[in-house]
C-alpha cells in the first residue's frame, strides 16, 4: 500500500496540488485523469521520488519495488530478446520463453528478436523497455500513455495482460476504452486535489458533475439568505424593537462561511467547418498499390470509394502501412499503380499527426492559424484559438516554446481554419487528454462531411465507424460494418490464434458461466431494491426545498409589504418565519449532499461487485 498525505506541488505561479492526498491498496488498478498540464505525469515523478513535493508525505513500504517506463534507449546487449531478458529477476534469468511471449504481444515478431535495439524505431525502443518492466517480478507499475507507442492488437494484448497481473497499476492514458477495460479505481486530478472513486472514468465524472451542482444549488441558496439578511440588517437596525433580531442576524452572517464561485474549467471546444459541394461520391479508389521497395507492397489492388457522409476508419498493426495509404490519398504520394479520383468540387484538409515540424517555430500560434488560407481574417483565427485553448496572450506563444500536446492543437487548429468538405486524419487523438478525445469525437460525429482516419482508440472506433480499411494478414481489405460487426465476425488474427489455444478450457466453464449469470441477475435485484428507496428519498427532498424556496419567495413579498406598512408585529411575525424556511432550505440542502452521497457510495459497491461477477 501506498499512502499519498497533503502533498502540495507548484512551479513559480502554477500550483499543481494543494494538500492532495490518496491511499493506493493491494491489487487496485488505478487509472489518474485530469487536463493536460495539471499534473498527472507530476504525480509518477513524486512517487518515484525523482522530484520532491513542496510539502507533504509520501509513504512506500519497506522493498516496495515500483517500475516507470523509460521513454529513452538504455540498451547494452547485442539483440532485442537479449535485452528484454535484463528484466527478468535473478532466478527466473533462463527463463526467456517470458520474454518472448511479452515482446510478441507488444508486436515483435521472430525476427526482430535477433535485432540490435539500436535499430528499432523510437516506438519499438519504448516498446522493449516496456517489455523489461512487464517481465520484472514489481510491485507497483507505472504506465504514462502507454498507447501512444501501441497499435490496436498491442493495446488490447496489454489490456488483457494487465487484468492478468497480481500487483498494483497506475495508468495515465487520454483512451478511456483502454482505461475503463482495466482500472478497478479511477483517481482525477480535481481542482488542485486529488478525488479516488472505485469505478471507471463514466463514474467519476458523473461525480464531479454531481457535486459540482449541489454545491452551486448551495452557493446560489447561500447568496440569496445572505442578501435576504443583509437587506432586514438595513433596513431594521435603527429600529430598538428588532434589535435582538437584527443582531441575530449579523452573528448569522459573521459565522456563516461564504462559498465562492466555482472556477469554470477549461474545456477543447471546436467544430470542422464544412463547405458544399455535389451529390456525387467524395473519392473513388480504383485497385491502388504503393511500395517504397519494389516487390514488396504496403498494399495492393484496393478499391473503394467514399460517400458525402460517410465515417471510414482504418485500423491495424503499426508499420503496415496505413498512414502511407492517407498520403496516397491525399495526394501526397503517388500510386505505384491504380487511380485515386478526388469529386473536383470537393475541398479536403489532411491532418498528419507526425506533422509538428511544419509548423514554423518563429511564428505565433495566431500567425501559423492565419497562414493556414488567406480567407482566415484575425478575428477568425482569434475565435479558433479560443477553441484550441490558446485565449488571450497565449495566442502570442511562439511554436517553439509549445509542449507536443499544443502543437497538436495548433495543427487541429489549421486543419479547422477553413471550410471542408473531406477529412483526412492521421491518429488525431495523439497527445490529447481525454477530455479533449471527447470534444474530437463530438466534433467528428457533426461534421458535415466524410472523414476518413487512422485512429488506435477503440471509443471513436465504436462511435464513428461505418466502414473499416483494415490492414491484417498481410494485406489491406475493405470490411463493410462497424467496428463491434468486425469483432465478432472477423476479430484480429493474433486473438484468433490465442483463442484457438483456449477453447477446451472455455468448454469446461459454461456450468461456471451458468452461475455467474443466476448471481448477477439476483445482484441486479438486490441492488435495484437497496437504491429505490434511496432515489425516492432525494426526489422527495428536492420536492421539499423547491416547495420551501416558493414559501420564503411569497415571505419575503409580504415582509416588503409589512415594512411599506410599517406593521412591526407582522414583521417580527414574518421575520420568524421566513429565518425557519431559511433553516428548512438549509437542512434541505444538507440532507440532499448526505442522501446523494449514501446512493452514489451504495451504487458504486454494487457496481464494484458487479465488475467482480463479470471479470470472472
Amino acid at each position: 500500500m501506498i499512502i499519498v498525505e497533503n502533498i502540495s506541488k507548484s512551479y513559480g505561479s502554477q500550483e499543481l496540488f494543494r494538500n492532495a492526498g490518496f491511499r493506493l491498496n493491494a491489487r487496485e488498478r488505478l487509472g489518474l485523469v485530469g487536463r493536460n498540464g495539471h499534473g498527472k505525469t507530476t504525480l509518477l515523478r513524486l512517487i518515484m521520488g525523482e522530484e520532491e513535493a513542496d510539502s507533504g508525505n509520501i509513504i512506500i513500504p519497506k522493498g516496495y519495488s515500483i517500475g516507470l517506463v523509460s521513454q529513452e534507449p538504455e540498451f547494452s546487449c547485442a539483440t532485442v530478446l537479449e535485452e528484454g531478458c535484463r528484466g527478468l529477476p535473478r532466478e527466473e534469468s533462463d527463463q526467456s520463453w517470458k520474454v518472448e511471449k511479452v515482446l510478441s504481444g507488444l508486436g515483435f515478431r521472430a525476427p526482430d528478436l535477433e535485432k540490435d535495439p539500436f535499430e528499432l524505431s523510437g516506438g519499438f525502443q519504448v516498446r522493449l523497455n516496456l517489455a523489461k518492466i512487464l517481465v520484472k517480478n514489481i510491485d507497483l507499475l507505472l504506465l504514462d500513455e502507454p498507447n501512444n507507442y501501441l497499435d490496436i492488437t498491442s493495446i488490447r494484448w496489454l489490456t488483457r495482460y494487465l487484468n492478468g497481473r497480481q500487483g498494483e497499476l497506475v495508468l495515465i492514458t487520454h483512451d478511456r476504452s483502454f482505461m475503463d477495460h482495466v482500472v478497478t479505481h479511477t483517481m482525477g486530478i480535481y481542482r488542485k486535489t486529488l478525488r479516488k472513486i472505485s469505478g471507471d472514468t463514466g463514474k467519476l465524472y458523473s461525480q464531479f458533475a454531481m457535486e459540482e451542482e449541489v454545491y452551486e444549488k448551495t452557493r446560489i441558496n447561500d447568496e440569496k439568505k445572505r442578501k435576504k439578511s443583509e437587506e432586514f440588517i438595513r433596513r431594521f437596525r435603527a429600529k430598538a424593537r428588532l434589535g435582538g433580531l437584527v443582531q441575530s442576524r449579523i452573528k448569522t452572517l459573521e459565522k456563516q462561511k461564504k462559498l465562492e464561485k466555482l472556477e469554470k474549467t477549461k474545456d477543447l471546444d471546436f467544430s470542422f467547418r464544412s463547405s458544399p459541394f455535389n451529390g456525387k461520391p467524395v473519392m473513388n479508389v480504383s485497385e491502388i498499390s504503393f511500395g517504397y521497395e519494389p516487390g514488396r507492397p504496403l498494399f495492393s489492388d484496393l478499391s473503394f470509394s467514399i460517400g458525402p457522409y460517410d465515417r471510414v476508419c482504418v485500423v491495424g498493426e503499426n508499420g503496415k502501412g496505413k498512414p502511407t495509404l492517407l498520403k496516397t490519398l491525399a495526394g501526397r504520394l503517388e500510386p505505384r499503380s491504380g487511380e485515386v479520383s478526388l469529386n473536383t468540387t470537393v475541398r479536403s484538409a489532411y491532418y498528419e499527426q507526425a506533422n509538428v515540424n511544419s509548423l514554423e517555430d518563429d511564428r505565433t500560434v495566431l500567425e501559423e492559424i492565419m497562414s493556414s488560407d488567406p480567407d482566415v481574417d484575425h478575428q477568425r483565427a482569434r475565435n479558433i484559438c479560443g477553441m484550441m485553448m490558446f485565449e488571450g496572450d497565449s495566442a502570442l506563444k511562439r511554436i517553439k516554446i509549445l509542449s507536443g500536446g499544443e502543437k497538436n492543437r495548433v495543427l487541429l487548429g489549421k486543419t479547422i481554419a477553413t471550410p471542408v468538405s473531406f477529412l483526412l486524419l492521421d491518429e488525431p487523438t495523439n497527445q490529447l487528454d481525454m477530455e479533449a478525445c471527447d470534444a474530437l469525437l463530438e466534433a467528428i460525429n457533426e461534421f458535415e462531411g466524410a472523414v476518413l482516419m487512422v485512429t488506435h482508440n477503440e471509443m471513436l472506433l465504436h462511435g464513428l465507424a461505418e466502414r473499416l480499411i483494415v490492414f491484417q494478414d498481410g494485406r489491406a481489405f475493405v470490411f463493410e460494418g462497424g467496428y463491434q460487426e468486425f469483432l465478432e465476425k472477423r476479430g484480429w488474427e493474433s486473438e484468433r490464434d490465442a483463442a484457438a489455444g483456449t477453447d477446451m478450457k472455455t468448454a469446461g466453464k459454461k456450468a461456471d458461466r451458468k452461475e455467474l449469470k443466476r448471481l448477477r441477475t439476483e445482484l441486479v435485484r438486490e441492488r435495484s431494491k437497496a437504491l429505490r428507496p434511496l432515489e425516492r428519498k432525494i426526489e422527495e427532498t428536492e420536492t421539499a426545498i423547491v416547495k420551501a424556496e416558493k414559501e420564503l419567495e411569497k415571505l419575503h413579498h409580504e415582509m416588503e409589504e409589512a415594512s411599506r406598512s410599517g406593521d412591526n408585529m407582522k414583521i417580527a411575525d414574518l421575520s420568524k418565519r421566513i429565518h425557519a424556511c431559511e433553516n428548512d432550505i438549509e437542512s434541505g440542502f444538507a440532507r440532499l449532499e448526505t442522501g446523494s452521497a449514501l446512493y452514489h457510495e451504495q451504487k458504486e459497491a454494487f457496481e464494484k461487485r458487479l465488475d467482480e461477477l463479470d471479470r470472472s
